[in-house]
């Protein structure tokens, strides 16, 4: 299993991205895929997941309202559209899949993509 992740790059504050991961391979729709993200400095952080049906979802507070998470098991990819972002939103985000029920931690993730780039101005 492989994940690729693009969507990254420079925006203002208040404006808006959306981030893509592919993942290759057949299991796609038996797993659960979330973000995380990676700010110089600091440990890798939770953003959000979503269940393999789609039909659940979990963010962490500072994305609530904000960002939405989503899956197309047709086309093996996740997106997490993120809106009114905010210069604390800069960092690497990160794609990641495992089988089972969503987990907060990174440790229970088994396949993590390459990262892309978020840099929001203020």
């Amino acid at each position: 299993v492989q994940l690729q992740a693009s969507g990254g790059g420079l925006v203002q504050a208040g404006d808006s991205l959306t981030l893509s991961c592919v993942v290759s391979g057949r299991t796609f729709s038996s797993l659960v895929m979330a973000w995380f993200r990676q700010a110089p400095g600091k440990e890798r952080e939770f953003v959000a997941a979503i269940t393999w049906s789609g039909g659940s979802t979990g963010y962490v507070d500072s994305v609530k309202g904000r960002f939405t998470i989503s899956r197309d098991n047709a086309k093996n990819t996740v997106y997490l559209q993120m809106n009114s972002l905010k210069p604390e939103d800069t960092a690497v985000y990160v794609c990641a899949g495992r089988f089972g029920i969503i987990m907060r931690g990174p440790r229970g993730y088994d396949y993590w993509g390459q990262g892309t780039q978020v840099t929001v101005s203020s």
